[in-house]
C-alpha cells in the first residue's frame, strides 16, 4: 500500500506540474501578443567562442602615457583591453621622430627611444600589450618632406636602407628593454591607412608609384623587425577600405602573397593581420559600405591568394561627426554620447560575431577618453559584453518582430566552465529621435539547468545609466551653446578641452555638474530567482529606445 500511495502521489504531482506548466504557457502565449519582438535562444549545443571584440584601444598621442595614468574605478576599460595601439608611433614630425634632434640631417643615429619605451612600459603596467603602428617616415630621412592633413610627413624615405637601420634600432631598443620573448607577444602595424594619400604617397603622387613605395616601406620595415625581434614577429597593415583610397589596397595583399620582396629578394612578405578603418558618417547616416562589406574586401582577396590564417579587425572608427562645434563637427572619440550609441555598439559587436571579425579598436570610453573619466554608454556595453566574450556561442534568433524599420537582434553564449548563459539584446533604429520602446520576450532553452531554480541578473544600458542626457539638459540651462565646444558637442568626452573648450563652461561642468553625473551614470543590475519549466525559461523586458539589455542566467 505504501508503494502504491507513493506512486499515486508522484503521478498527481507530475500531473499538477504539467497543468501548471500548461497554464503558464497559455498565459505566456496571451501575454506574448502584447510584445514587439520574440527571441528564441537555445543553449543545447554551444558552438565556437564569441571572442573579445572590444580588446583593442587607440592612442593618437602616447605622450600622456609618459606621466601618471589615472584609472577611474567607475570606468576601468583596462579590464577588457588586451592591446593598446600607439598610432604613428615612430615618426613623421619633430614631436614623433625618435631622435634627439629631429631636424639635424647630418646625424642619423642620435636616437632617443625613451618616449616609446616609457609608453610601452606603461601599457604593460596596465595589463595590456603594445600594438605599435610604425611610421610615418622621420623628417630627416626624407629630403623636402611634405606634411599632410594629419600633421606628419607623407613621403617615403630617400634611402630605404637608412629607414631599415632606423627601424632595426627601434626593434633593438625594445628587445634590450623588454626581452625578445616579451616583444614577440606584441603587434606591429606598418603605417595607418596605407592607401590614404593624406597618410602616405610617393613624391610623384601617382597611384602606381605610391603602391610601390608602400610595399617597399612594408618590406623594409618587416625585415628590420624580423632580423632583430625574430621571424615570428606579429606584423600586418591597416587600410581604409570603408572608402576608396589613392590606390587599391588589394595590390598590397597580392604583393605580400606572391610579389618579390623589395628588401630580401624572396617571394612575399610576412603578413599576420589585415585591418581596416570603419566610419559611419554621422548618427543616423551610414557609410556607403557596412562593416562586413569593408572587411570582406580584404578577406576575399587574401583567401583567393591562399592567405588563410590572418586575423581581421578594425583599427579605428565608429562615427565620424555630429553637430558642429566652434571649429569642427568631428566627434572627438568618434562616438556620440546619446543612448543611440549603446545600440549602435551592440549592433557592431553582433556584426563582428556573425562575420568572424576579431575586434574593433576604440578611441575612448569615458568622459576623459580612454581613462580617468566617468563611463559612457559605450563603456557599459563593452564592459558587459566582455563578460560573454569567452563563452561559446549559442543560437539566438529573432522569431517575431512588430517594429517597422528597427533592427532587433540578440547574441548569446554559454559558459560551460562557470555554468552561465549570457545574452545581449538590443533594438536599434538609426535615428537619434527614435521614441518607441521595445517590449521583448526571450524564450530560452537551457537543458543544462533542467528543472533547476536559476538566478537571473539583468542590466539595461539606457538613459538611466547615462550622464549625457542630463548634460544636454543642463547645458541648455546654463546657456552652454554649441560654440563653447571646439569639436562636436555630441561627443561625450566633455572633460577634454578639445571638446568643451570655453573656460567658464568648463568651470561649471567640473565644479557643479560632473560630481552629480558621477552618481547618475552607474549601471545597476536587477536580480531575481526563477524556476525552469523543464528546460524552458521565458524572460520579459521593456527596453527603452536604443537600449541594450544584458542577461546572465545561472543556477541559484
Amino acid at each position: 500500500m505504501r508503494s502504491f500511495s507513493l506512486r499515486k502521489t508522484g503521478i498527481l504531482s507530475a500531473a499538477l506540474a504539467f497543468i501548471l506548466a500548461l497554464l503558464g504557457q497559455v498565459f505566456s502565449m496571451a501575454f506574448d501578443k502584447t510584445f514587439d519582438v520574440e527571441f528564441k535562444i537555445d543553449a543545447s549545443s554551444p558552438g565556437g567562442k564569441i571572442g573579445n571584440k572590444v580588446s583593442n584601444a587607440n592612442l593618437w598621442d602616447y605622450n600622456h602615457l609618459l606621466g601618471d595614468v589615472f584609472i577611474d574605478e567607475l570606468a576601468d576599460s583596462t579590464v577588457f583591453t588586451e592591446y593598446i595601439q600607439l598610432m604613428t608611433a615612430t615618426g613623421g614630425n619633430a614631436q614623433r621622430d625618435l631622435f634627439s634632434d629631429p631636424l639635424d640631417r647630418s646625424v642619423l643615429d642620435d636616437y632617443n627611444f625613451t618616449p616609446l619605451l616609457t609608453a610601452c612600459r606603461k601599457i604593460l603596467d596596465l595589463g595590456a600589450k603594445p600594438h605599435i603602428k610604425t611610421g610615418a617616415v622621420p623628417l630627416k630621412l626624407t629630403t623636402d618632406p611634405h606634411i599632410g592633413f594629419f600633421g606628419v610627413n607623407v613621403y617615403p624615405p630617400d634611402d630605404f636602407d637608412e629607414y631599415y637601420t632606423y627601424m632595426a634600432a627601434i626593434a633593438g631598443a625594445l628587445v634590450d628593454t623588454f626581452g625578445k620573448d616579451e616583444v614577440l607577444t606584441w603587434r606591429f602595424g606598418v603605417l595607418t591607412e596605407y592607401e590614404n594619400k593624406d597618410w602616405f604617397m610617393a613624391k610623384s603622387g601617382t597611384p602606381e608609384d605610391s603602391a610601390v613605395a608602400y610595399c617597399k616601406l612594408y618590406d623594409y620595415t618587416v625585415a628590420a623587425l624580423q632580423d632583430v625581434i625574430g621571424e615570428d614577429v606579429f606584423v600586418g597593415a591597416h587600410s581604409m577600405s570603408v572608402s576608396e583610397g589613392l590606390w587599391d589596397e588589394r595590390i598590397f595583399i597580392e604583393h605580400c602573397a606572391k610579389g618579390i620582396n623589395y628588401k630580401t629578394g624572396e617571394t612575399g612578405s610576412r603578413l599576420c593581420f589585415l585591418n581596416a578603418s570603419f566610419y559611419d558618417k554621422r548618427p543616423g547616416v551610414f557609410a556607403d559600405r557596412n562593416l562586413p562589406e569593408t572587411i570582406e574586401i580584404l578577406r576575399e582577396k587574401a583567401l583567393s591568394l591562399g592567405l588563410t590564417d590572418l586575423i581581421y579587425g578594425v583599427d579605428e572608427g565608429r562615427i565620424l561627426s555630429g553637430t558642429k562645434g566652434a571649429v569642427a563637427a568631428d566627434l572627438n572619440l568618434r562616438i556620440c554620447g546619446y543612448t543611440y550609441q549603446a545600440a549602435y555598439d551592440a549592433r557592431l559587436i553582433k556584426q563582428m560575431a556573425d562575420n568572424d571579425i576579431d575586434y574593433f579598436s576604440s578611441w575612448g570610453y569615458t568622459s576623459a577618453g580612454q581613462w580617468g573619466g566617468i563611463p559612457t554608454v559605450s563603456y557599459h556595453v563593452a564592459r558587459r559584453f566582455y563578460d560573454m566574450a569567452d563563452t561559446n556561442r549559442v543560437p539566438a534568433a529573432t522569431c517575431r518582430l512588430n517594429m517597422a524599420g528597427a533592427e532587433v537582434q540578440a547574441l548569446a553564449g554559454f559558459d560551460s566552465q562557470n555554468q552561465k548563459l549570457h545574452i545581449m539584446a538590443y533594438s536599434f533604429k538609426n535615428k537619434l529621435d527614435y521614441s518607441l520602446s521595445a517590449k521583448m520576450a526571450l524564450k530560452i532553452n537551457i537543458p543544462q539547468f533542467e528543472g533547476k531554480s536559476v538566478k537571473v541578473t539583468r542590466y539595461i544600458v539606457d538613459d538611466n545609466a547615462n550622464f549625457f542626457d542630463e548634460w544636454q539638459r543642463d547645458r541648455v540651462t546654463h546657456n552652454i551653446t554649441d560654440d563653447c565646444f571646439t569639436w562636436s558637442p555630441d561627443d561625450p568626452a566633455v572633460d577634454s578641452a578639445g571638446t568643451l573648450s570655453a573656460p567658464w563652461a568648463r568651470e561649471i561642468y567640473f565644479n557643479e555638474l560632473k560630481p552629480v553625473y558621477r552618481e547618475r551614470c552607474l549601471l545597476h543590475p536587477s536580480r531575481e530567482n526563477l524556476r525552469l519549466i523543464g528546460s524552458s525559461l521565458t524572460l520579459y523586458v521593456k527596453a527603452p529606445p536604443n537600449a541594450v539589455v544584458f542577461y546572465t542566467v545561472e543556477p541559484a
